[in-house]
């Protein structure tokens, strides 16, 4: 019995939508159009309006994902340029930095007026008991023991031990056995300045307590060592105060960066005995070494 209900309800369902659907082919709309063809063309523009709208979203998605693609090739691209020009950058910086230095070292070679050999700093060093350098130079250049070792700086050290045919250690003045005579430029305060332990590396040592030194004051080479010729500049003075003693205690700062040594001048001049100062007989610095 249910089921001839639901049958007869569906049957007469059918009906009504077929007299609807013949009514509406009929009547006609206010624009000349029958009702049938007005739903029926609105139904269908309305599915292929979002038809196309979903193809255009498609689209244009698809145009972004391959537009992205593209720029993020250009930008890989462009990376690596980049990364190409920063290290050509700093190789022409290098270069730039070394044709600076070895001017620097040649315009010291013309002005000073003892022969002299430039050389490449190859070795840092090897002892920390000793702060030493090695050099690309040695006795087949005519490198000998106690020669003493210069940059554009001023007083780098001497040549010690035995030089090896093209090698040639170089102890630095900041060592703390290693000294120098020494003088102040602008009152010619004598002494002896020494490595030390401490900061600033070097010290000036037997100056008297009345003498006149002043911080800033630009410390050189006296020559009366034997070693180092006088003129060469050492370092200015950092601190001067009057000692407990017979002697200031003077700190020194150096004029040279030890840290940075590449390229040095070895004055071939064989060591002499150390003499009371005379300034006949020790070679001046050229003009300009004692900034």
């Amino acid at each position: 019995m249910l089921d001839i209900r639901r049958r007869t309800g569906v049957l007469l369902l059918a009906v009504v939508m077929g007299q609807l659907v013949l009514i509406s082919a009929q009547v006609q709309s206010k624009s000349g159009l029958p009702v049938f063809q007005a739903v029926t063309f609105g139904l269908f523009a309305s599915v292929q309006g979002g038809t196309t709208g979903a193809l255009h979203g498609v689209r244009d998605f698809w145009g972004s994902y391959v537009w992205l693609r593209g720029v993020r090739g250009e930008n890989e691209a462009l990376r690596k340029q980049l990364a190409e020009l920063e290290v050509r950058l700093q190789e022409q910086r290098e270069l730039a930095s070394r044709s600076a230095r070895l001017q620097a070292l040649l315009n010291l070679q013309a002005a000073t007026p003892v022969p002299t050999l430039a050389a490449d700093v190859i070795a840092g060093n090897p002892n920390p008991g000793m702060l030493t350098l090695t050099i690309g130079r040695g006795s087949a250049d005519g490198v000998q023991a106690d020669m003493a070792v210069v940059a554009p700086g001023g007083v780098v050290g001497r040549i010690v031990g035995m030089p090896a045919a093209h090698a040639a250690r170089v102890q630095l003045l900041i060592d703390r056995n290693a000294a120098a005579g020494a003088w102040t430029e602008r009152t010619r305060a004598g002494g002896l300045v020494t490595g030390v332990d401490k900061d600033p590396p070097l010290a000036m040592e037997l100056v008297s307590n009345q003498a006149d030194v002043k911080p800033g004051d630009l410390v050189v080479a006296s020559g009366v060592d034997g070693i180092y010729p006088k003129g060469f500049a050492i370092g200015h003075v950092e601190t001067s105060e009057r000692g407990s003693g017979l002697y200031r205690a003077i700190s020194v700062r150096p004029t040279v960066d030890f840290s940075s040594l590449e390229e040095v001048l070895v004055l071939l001049v064989p060591a002499r005995s150390a003499t009371p100062e005379d300034p006949g007989t020790a070679p001046a610095a050229p003009t300009g070494t004692a900034k």
